[in-house]
């Protein structure tokens, strides 16, 4: 009986049909990416012809004089676990770039380094903000204007830090998302470690920026660029979240990426491999305008990224906080961000990419040569790379080089120099040396 029923061509289809339904769901991450892929994830309903200005009624947030009074002695009680200030879809306008001092003016909460915290309730999340920047002044101006009272509105404890690439070099996002998170730790114990674009702004205060205790979250899922779609299932770029202990579950971010693209796709896989899943807000929530703009100087398309791409899986364990050196040479606290200004070298290969048709150059000559190809198709979780890299235009958040000089605020140099032994160095007047994070790390394939 049995047999015969197996025999059927219906019941071998529907054995198959289950079968690719469930490596669909662990390939995917679960439940929540593979309803995503299809554009049909739950989640609440917002309309966003209808929204609201950051700033309405903002002097909510402020405590009322009685608990201003209160005995300091006291612990504040902690902040409900959903604010009561959140209004959901906000208006982001492009239309003229805000000063600093303005901004500042509208933020009188606002402490020195961009910190904030509650006045009248304990947050229940520490965050920090990390942004990769170089040469972006009026974006930084529009970031600033609308992400101070978003946060605030959700009621976090959080600071702000712009991680500033010195130099003309070609730009590398990522490795200044791993010394910002190497600074910002230095700092605070923070709860969750937000990496932010520039050109990014958020459009509803509900998505939080807190991050999920178990996995990695993308939180950028439906940006105007794209139509307010995920273009592909393991995207990870733009603004992404992990608490301190995923970022060095995954070895941080790679060092090795000059210059735009392959980055994102790279720690998305790191995440896999790390035993993790990527998981993200609802599309109706994670809505991002991003700032038009050209493309940059010194943030060319990185002709080596499907090279860096295909040896993921063989260095990620080697490449990434355990292996990164810069020199922080100045770090400065302005009214509303932390400026932290680092040489973090050059790229190795800028050389050689101008070399003739030599060995080298034949080599990344074609990124699309067929044994590239070829090990893009059996790389797991690369599959949709060609889509991806077609689909996507240079974001990297890099910015503003001279925004160093707004008014107000405290300088500070290289405050600790770590020399090759690991102490402290803090004698005045010594020049900074390369900091080199190295940790011992779980053994990785070779």
């Amino acid at each position: 009986m049995l047999r015969r029923l197996l025999e059927r061509p219906c019941t071998l289809a529907l054995l198959v049909g289950c079968q690719f339904a469930f490596v669909a769901y662990f390939s995917l991450g679960g439940f929540r990416n593979l309803t995503s892929l299809f554009g049909r994830a739950a989640g609440p309903v917002f309309d966003y012809t209808r929204t609201h200005d950051v700033y309405a009624n903002f002097s909510r947030l402020q405590p009322p004089a009685a608990r201003l009074d209160a005995d300091p002695a006291q612990p504040p009680p902690y902040c409900p676990e959903r604010s009561p200030f959140l209004v959901g879809p906000l208006t982001v306008s492009f239309s003229r770039v805000p000063t600093l001092e303005q901004i500042r003016a509208k933020n009188p909460a606002v402490q020195p380094g961009g910190r904030y915290q509650p006045a009248a309730c304990e947050a229940r999340a520490r965050t920090a903000v990390i942004v990769p920047y170089r040469n972006r002044e009026s974006h930084l101006g529009y970031l600033l204007y609308y992400l101070h009272p978003f946060l605030q509105r959700q009621q976090l404890q959080y600071g702000i830090y712009l991680v500033q690439q010195a130099g003309n070099g070609t730009f590398n996002r990522a490795k200044l998302l791993n010394v910002g998170v190497k600074e910002a730790l230095k700092d605070e114990e923070w709860d969750c470690l937000f990496l932010h674009d520039v050109d990014l702004i958020p459009e509803n205060d509900y998505n939080l920026y807190t991050c999920d205790p178990w996995n990695p979250k993308h939180v950028s899922v439906a940006m105007n660029k794209f139509g307010y779609n995920l273009p592909y299932s393991q995207y990870f770029g733009g603004v992404s979240a992990l608490t301190p202990d995923q970022y060095m579950k995954i070895n941080g971010f790679p060092n090795e990426y000059w210059g735009w693209g392959g980055e994102d796709d790279d720690i998305a896989t790191r995440v896999r491999l790390a035993g993790m899943k990527i998981v993200r807000p609802p599309v109706s929530i994670g809505h991002y305008k991003m700032v038009k703009h050209k493309g940059d100087k010194g943030n060319e398309e990185n002709p080596h990224r499907f090279d860096l791409l295909i040896r993921t899986q063989r260095m990620w364990t080697q490449d990434g906080m355990n292996s990164l050196t810069y020199t922080l040479l100045a770090k400065h606290l302005h009214p509303l961000y932390t400026n932290l200004t680092v040489d973090i070298g050059s790229d190795p290969r800028a050389g050689r990419s101008r070399q003739g048709p030599g060995r080298e150059g034949q080599r990344y000559r074609n990124s699309n040569s067929p044994f590239r190809e070829e090990m893009l198709r059996k790389l797991p979780g690369l599959g949709d790379l060609r889509l991806a890299l077609a689909l996507r235009l240079p974001t990297a958040g890099n910015g503003t080089r001279g925004v160093a000089g707004s008014a107000g605020g405290v300088t500070q140099r290289s405050p600790e120099v770590i020399r090759d032994g690991g102490s402290p160095a803090g004698a005045e007047g010594t020049l900074p040396t390369h900091h080199r994070y190295n940790q011992s790390w779980p053994p990785g394939p070779r």
